[in-house]
């Protein structure tokens, strides 16, 4: 059974002590970002609800044009390099955007097309990843090594958005993602300094496997995921939950600026709360699996924090600040012990040689939802008003946590370390 697993040492082992810097520099760029890019949007280009929308969508469409492809070529390929390429591309991407801003030619098509690519390079960046964190530690230290890259990640998106609006206020709303781009060529280096020799080497794929088609290899990818109770089930339940918070998300800077009528620099502390709520998250995971196993630990985490996510729609000016901040701050802590939990379940129960190809088809059906999400939220927004729409997509994203109500979830304490043999 997967099972948390204490460790004192992980910082001390250089490959994931590097990950682990990189990917926290990174982390900030991006929750920059995720305030940076659509306050370009809002406040340089003046860009409507569903062009905002939009935005939000175009940087998850990727995992539907290269979600099953990436899987596989992650499988056939070294992750660590695969993993610098993605940073170097990201890193030119985001630094046009201030340069075209400042030439004057910035527009929201450019804007649209550079997230767009740098949804790509983050595909197989993420994908890449899920495999280069079990090659780096132990099975049995799985647990730690996602809590801890959770709990960078959570203090990353705390800082970042704050970052980000009080560089947008003091310097533009372009300024920041400077930031973004600067972010992910540390990342580069960091990987770049990272050992080759790994310390626990994955298992080898079965025989043959490297000679199958592209093809051959995404359908395997897509039968063991579908014919998994767990992985299936998983599958189904972030894919709802996440068409309604990416919703949620594509809306929250454009409902605390023109409905709550926030300043750049009060959006950006506003949107950092979810990043204290990954930062309590990380935290608590372990405590948490150690009292209820992994499996009931990820029904707790999520049927009792989700719900409080339908406080965030009753925030107003003044001290009805605190609906989103409470709201917000519970909702994120349980979503944040639910990722480390399936995070650790997923790389320690896919088979030799199919982390990637796992991975990418969970993704794939995960994000899949995202740019439909956003474009819903954009289209309810304008027909109903943000206020409404925020009430409709986030009692969605609770009502999602009934899908983890299966008799393979619900039966024992933790989650398995491996599928059962056949028959069984």
């Amino acid at each position: 059974m997967l099972r948390p697993h204490v460790t004192s040492g992980l910082l001390r082992q250089r490959s994931f002590r590097l990950l682990w810097i990189g990917e926290t520099i990174s982390q900030i760029g991006n929750a920059m970002a995720v305030v940076g890019v659509p306050l370009v949007a809002v406040l340089l280009l003046h860009a409507g609800v569903f062009a905002v929308s939009l935005l939000t969508a175009s940087a998850w469409l990727p995992w539907l044009v290269i979600g099953l492809p990436a899987g596989a070529w992650v499988d056939r390929l070294p992750a660590r390099p695969v993993m610098i390429i993605c940073d170097l591309v990201s890193a030119l991407l985001y630094a046009s955007v201030p340069v075209t801003a400042w030439a004057g030619v910035l527009t929201t098509g450019l804007l649209i097309a550079v997230q767009f690519l740098a949804g790509v390079a983050s595909v197989l960046f993420m994908t890449a990843y899920q495999v280069y964190l079990p090659s780096v530690v132990s099975t049995s230290e799985l647990i730690e090594g996602n809590t801890r890259m959770q709990g960078s990640a959570s203090a990353a998106a705390f800082a970042g958005p704050g970052l980000a609006g009080v560089v947008a206020q003091v310097l533009g709303a372009v300024t920041a993602l400077l930031g973004n781009a600067i972010s992910f060529l540390a990342s580069a280096a960091c990987l770049l300094g990272a050992t080759p020799a790994i310390a626990h080497p994955p298992p080898a794929a079965p025989g043959g496997a490297r000679q199958q088609s592209l093809r051959a290899e995404i359908t395997d990818g897509i039968r063991l995921v579908f014919g998994d109770p767990y992985l299936r089930q998983l599958s189904l339940f972030w894919s709802a939950a996440n068409f309604a918070l990416t919703g949620y998300t594509a809306l929250v800077v454009i409902f605390l600026v023109r409905v709550i009528g926030l300043s750049a620099g009060s959006v950006g502390l506003l949107t950092a709360v979810p990043g204290a709520g990954g930062i309590a998250g990380a935290l608590l995971a372990r405590r948490v699996t150690a009292r209820y196993g992994t499996a009931r630990g990820l029904l707790v985490a999520t049927w009792a924090a989700l719900p409080f996510a339908l406080l965030i729609p009753l925030t107003g000016p003044g001290p009805r600040l605190a609906w989103y901040i409470v709201g917000v701050l519970i909702a994120y802590t349980g979503i944040a012990v639910g990722n480390i939990i399936i995070a650790a379940f997923r790389q320690s129960y896919s088979p030799p040689g199919m982390c990637g190809r796992v991975t990418a088809t969970m993704r794939v059906i995960i994000f899949a939802t995202s740019p439909a999400g956003a474009l819903a939220a954009g289209g309810l927004a304008s027909w109903l008003g943000i206020r409404t729409a925020l009430w409709i997509l986030l009692g969605l994203a609770v009502l999602s946590g009934l899908l983890l109500r299966t008799s393979a979830l619900t039966a024992g304490r933790d989650l398995p370390d491996r599928p059962s043999p056949p028959g069984r």
